[in-house]
């Protein structure tokens, strides 16, 4: 099996922790990993800014560097989501058709693909409460929106109960958007910063020590709104706790 790890732009530049831990643990798995040697960006920035002209380049330049890979792999589901239902920018080749297909975010890769059923290395007693990102719940099928009907799963829940001393604590509005959104926190600061407080305020009612998500560009935003608050709460990527972080 041939897997190519993604890293996004975002995680590169802010926070390189959940990009090694997502790559230790796929190594503890037993997965054999490429990496490019140069950055490499999936186009999202431009395609939600409508810069088809722009990103149909820089899709090129991403499929020059992953294609012919069983999966890649990269701990963002929104980063996922550009590649597998919105690159459309480039021309859809075979090549680029199979690409899509394979891509894969970390946590639905660890339960659907790889059906981990053990992280003997981890352990984390705290109280947790996750945090899905939009794109990940209602994209990439992480866990049942509350808004449909039929049984409640949650893939990084399930995986979350097989670390040892973890407890999983719930807000009043489980699935609530903390307000993030890309560039919807730029043009729309006050309303992106009260939907932060809703969402952190929840989390620190409900009792939880860290916020955890697949998601670190949610975890950003709601980490600057709980430190404005003086919130006692920290943040986490689902990848360091699963690799074994030492909180």
């Amino acid at each position: 099996m041939k897997i190519a790890f993604f890293v996004p732009c975002y995680v590169d530049a802010l926070a390189p922790q959940a990009a090694i831990a997502s790559y230790e643990l796929l190594q503890k798995l037993g997965v054999e990993i490429d990496y490019p040697d140069e950055p490499v960006c999936c186009g999202l920035p431009f395609t939600d800014m409508g810069y088809d002209q722009y990103a149909g380049d820089i899709e090129q330049t991403f499929v020059d560097h992953f294609s012919g890979y069983d999966y890649v792999v990269t701990p963002s589901g929104i980063c996922t989501d550009q590649v597998r239902n919105h690159f459309t920018a480039v021309e859809q080749t075979p090549e680029v058709q199979q690409l899509r297909g394979r891509m894969y975010e970390l946590v639905e890769f660890l339960h659907d693909i790889l059906q981990v059923e053990e992280f003997p290395w981890a352990s984390f007693p705290h109280k947790v409460a996750i945090h899905n990102a939009c794109h990940s719940l209602r994209y990439l099928h992480h866990a049942k929106p509350s808004e449909l009907m039929g049984p409640a799963f949650s893939k990084p829940e399930a995986l979350l109960r097989k670390v040892p001393g973890i407890e999983i604590v719930y807000p009043e509005r489980v699935d609530e958007c903390c307000g993030f959104g890309g560039t919807f926190s730029i043009w729309d600061p006050d309303v992106s910063a009260q939907m932060g407080k809703d969402k952190v305020t929840g989390f620190n009612n409900a009792g939880a020590s860290y916020v955890v998500s697949a998601d670190y560009s949610c975890l950003l935003h709601q980490g600057g709104v709980i430190n404005k608050l003086g919130l006692p709460l920290k943040t986490i990527h689902i990848a360091e706790i699963l690799n074994g972080a030492n909180a």
